[in-house]
Formats: structure tokens, sequence, C-alpha cells
């Protein structure tokens, strides 16, 4: 995982790509597919995605539908 340190910049982190996440997921539900289509220009690559998604999930600020297979915004 990519966390700011003396080694990463917090540009050079995941944490500045959660906002990016967010406000996609803020104006609906997407599957991850579609939510990576929609912000792979801001982030390196699929991995760095599935961080992203790890770390905000175990914030609690995104969940899975397991019904609909769609991730969704927490308030």
């Amino acid at each position: 995982m990519c966390l700011p340190s003396k080694v990463t910049s917090y540009r050079n982190s995941v944490l500045p790509k959660f906002p990016v996440i967010l406000s996609v997921l803020s104006d609906g539900s997407l599957s991850p597919r579609a939510l990576y289509g929609k912000v792979k220009s801001h982030v390196k690559d699929v991995g760095e995605f599935v961080e992203i998604l790890d770390c905000l999930y175990a914030l609690g600020k995104i969940e899975l539908d397991e019904e609909s297979g769609e991730l969704r915004y927490v308030d």
C-alpha cells in the first residue's frame, strides 16, 4: 500500500485519490469496472485502484452491494 512516508510524498500516495473515487460514487452506485473506467486517468494502474478501494472500504466510506455487485458511497 502506498501511503505517505519519508520515501513517498503525499502527492504520490493513494490518499489524494480518495476524493476522486468518492466524488464519482457520490453521483450513484457503479460496478468496479465502470468506476475504473471513469477514474483510470487519475490512477497509475489497476493495482493502485484496488488499493484505493481497499482503503476506502476499511475506512467505511464505500460498501459493496453483494446482490448487484456495485460499489456505493456511504454518507
